[in-house]
């Protein structure tokens, strides 16, 4: 045999090695985006591009300042890696199903990432907004991985903002710093940069920048909401999927109200608690003393209404038809306490006798309404039902309501299924347990977390979502293969029921929406009480029936 022969025999046998151990010399995908060029990585037919800076890392003078656009870099910039987690606690607690390794923690934060199919073209673009309280949580979060709704024609943008106090702190001294007199609502303001960041970028990547869907999950609902109702987020997301949102009370940036202290006040309680004379010294503290500090005195995390960025409480933006006039697709779980039992009140009362006697003092003439849907008969599950309903099912069938009223689409669902260990562990559809149905990853989930089976019915019920979900981020409408066609809210009050199989149904729960309407109303109106925080047994005397809620 020749020399060259030999060469060319050896060649081959390597190229044949290569397609054997799953090896490739495809070159890694590279993008030419207005920010700058990025090299991704390829997974099957799916380009992934971790870790890509949105805006300028908020340190030092940029901490408590709204985002400032990253500006274009030179040469090629690799996006292999998630970029660092936004400041959190590290959990000292027990663990819990949610427990996972959100990455190395750092003020320099605001990254991004990108799934996209390797031939999209004005593909319809999901913005993934995680939630956590906006305490916690990450964009390499194990159930947040893009692949596989890729991989059936979307773009998939997942998102870090920042969390915390270093997220949404309000005071005197930083609304001093601002021409509108503002402060606080930092981590949206992210979320905003980002959804501009995708506005001038997307379409490199093959997605539709006028065809953007803002989805979330719990913090990631409210946020949600955040930004329909702020002017600033105005034209730069087509449709919407809040996902166990909760529509509370909020704190007023300059005034008590609502049973809260001013936004304001809250941030000079803290610098007080932490002894900081201004808000230089507050900006040169160290992260982690600040983060411990601030854990410690227990603030509180919540967006500002500030008349600007969020202009009036979200219960009044969407009555009054000011939200962003987008389709819409809202939800809850009917277990979501099941894994929360922070949100649940102290023990419940000694006898049914004693359970019923609270709930007639606290709720006046509701009070029979309120029995009728949580009754004595199981104390438990009634209080179970109570804080899902106040702060989830309320919110949901709120936003779709209020949608409809405008014109636009709005579809309402309720996710009721189980399966064998999340049952056996009493946590049936509880929390978050849909997120891997619409991510399409059933078994990467978080190391706690009930094992779902990898059978053909579970397998099922996630293209099911998968499709409904797909299908409204490219036309408005959910649809799905195999599955029922989903009306809209419309007249019939119509939902989706997610159970063994999606089942279409009418009249949501009859009467939990009227009844936890009312209370918010006559909260609201008394202009003294919070809303959805204090139910059930907790909940303080009902203000009485104004003209108003009637």
């Amino acid at each position: 045999m020749s020399r060259a022969i030999r060469r060319l025999t050896a060649s081959a046998v390597a190229v044949v090695c290569l397609s054997f151990t799953g090896l490739s010399a495809a070159t890694p995908p590279v993008v030419n985006a207005p920010a700058g060029t990025l090299e991704g990585a390829g997974e099957d037919a799916v380009n992934v591009f971790k870790g890509i800076p949105y805006a300028l890392p908020p340190v030092g003078p940029l901490r408590w300042k709204a985002p400032v656009e990253m500006p274009r870099w030179t040469g090629v910039k690799r996006a292999t890696d998630f970029g660092n987690a936004c400041m959190q606690p590290h959990s000292k607690a027990a663990v819990s199903i949610y427990s996972a390794d959100v990455g190395p923690l750092s003020e320099d934060c605001l990254t991004l990432n990108v799934w996209a199919p390797a031939d999209a073209k004005n593909a319809p673009v999901l913005f993934w907004i995680h939630g956590g309280s906006l305490t916690g949580g990450s964009s390499q979060y194990p159930l947040f991985m893009g692949s596989k709704l890729a991989a059936r024609g979307v773009v998939v943008v997942t998102i870090n903002y920042r969390l915390g106090v270093f997220g949404w702190l309000a005071h005197p001294g930083l609304s001093a710093e601002s021409p509108l007199n503002i402060s606080g609502n930092y981590g949206l303001l992210d979320q905003i940069e980002a959804l501009k960041w995708v506005k001038r970028n997307i379409a490199a990547f093959g997605g539709d920048p006028a065809n953007v869907t803002i989805i979330g999950e719990s913090a990631g609902g409210l946020s949600v909401m955040y930004l329909m109702a702020s002017p600033a987020a105005r034209g730069l997301f087509a449709k919407a999927i809040s996902q166990s949102g909760y529509m509370i009370s909020t704190p007023e940036l300059k005034q008590a109200k609502y049973g809260a202290p001013s936004s304001e006040q809250i941030g000079v309680n803290l610098t007080t608690a932490l002894h900081v004379p201004d808000m230089a010294a507050l900006r040169t503290m160290d992260a982690d003393k600040l983060l411990e500090g601030s854990v410690a005195a227990g603030f509180l995390t919540i967006g500002a209404v500030d008349g600007h960025i969020l202009p009036r409480q979200l219960v009044d933006t969407f009555a009054k038809g000011e939200q962003a006039p987008v389709p819409l697709l809202a939800g809850f779980n009917s277990g979501e306490v099941r894994s929360l039992p922070v949100l649940l009140p102290p023990p419940p009362p000694p006898s049914a006798a004693d359970y019923e006697a609270i709930i007639r003092d606290r709720y006046q003439d509701l009070a029979e309404d309120f029995l009728r849907l949580y009754p004595s008969s199981n104390v438990r599950e009634s209080m179970l039902a109570t804080t899902r309903d106040a702060f989830y099912g309320w919110t949901a069938e709120r936003m779709v309501r209020n949608q409809t009223a405008l014109g636009q689409p709005a579809f309402l669902y309720i996710w009721d299924h189980g399966y064998p260990a999340a049952d056996a562990a009493g946590l049936h559809a509880f929390h978050s347990s849909e997120v891997p149905y619409v991510f399409g990853d059933l078994q990467r989930v978080p190391m706690y977390w009930p094992k779902i089976p990898p059978t053909t019915k579970e397998r099922e019920m996630s293209d099911a979502m998968m499709g409904y979900w797909i299908s409204f981020a490219r036309t408005g409408q959910p649809e799905a293969a195999n599955a029922p066609a989903w009306p809209s809210y419309g007249s019939a009050s119509a939902f989706m029921a997610f159970q063994e199989v999606p089942r279409v149904s009418a009249h949501l729960m009859r009467g939990m929406y009227d009844l936890v309407e009312q209370v918010v109303c006559r909260r609201h109106a008394s202009g003294d009480q919070a809303w959805s925080w204090n139910v059930g047994i907790v909940a303080p005397k009902l203000p009485p029936k104004t003209a108003a809620c009637n």
